[in-house]
């Protein structure tokens, strides 16, 4: 009898497991269904670039790879120092509102420098590959992040 409720229990453990893990899969599918394709995407697959379109906006992207990585880390250390601040402070204090000061221009910074360059890339478009490039940004900017 208890090799009998063994064998219900490890088929039930089982099923959980595997119903747990189809969940699992079904979310990301779902998830990566509901994304908007991103500019990359946009600009590589649906614009039908020319050769020479292709080849200036590498020059354009590759310009901006090098200095993304530079922003983005001025960004975490903001957040960084404004995590310290707040443990040090234990509540609102000079130091955390300059903590907060930084944050806010390592995004905005990060925000501008960003913002150029889709601008840079939009300049290299035909009329009517502006119109979906522009779609594609607007896309992106109004998706919900939840």
């Amino acid at each position: 009898m208890i090799a009998g409720w063994k064998s219900i229990a490890v088929t039930a453990l089982l099923a959980a497991l595997v119903s747990g893990a189809g969940v699992w899969i079904g979310a990301g599918w779902v998830s990566q269904q509901r994304a908007s394709p991103s500019l990359h995407d946009i600009v590589h697959h649906d614009l039908d670039l020319t050769s020479d379109q292709a080849a200036r906006l590498k020059v354009i992207e590759d310009r901006f790879a090098k200095t993304r990585p530079a922003l983005e880390e001025d960004v975490r250390a903001a957040n960084r120092e404004l995590a310290a601040a707040i443990a040090a402070n234990q509540g609102d204090s000079p130091q955390v509102q300059a903590a907060v000061d930084h944050f806010h221009d390592a995004m905005g910074a990060l925000q501008k420098a960003t913002i150029a360059h889709v601008f840079e890339m939009r300049a290299v478009l035909t009329p009517e590959q502006t119109r979906a490039f522009d779609k594609g940004v607007a896309d992106a900017l109004l998706q919900d992040p939840r």
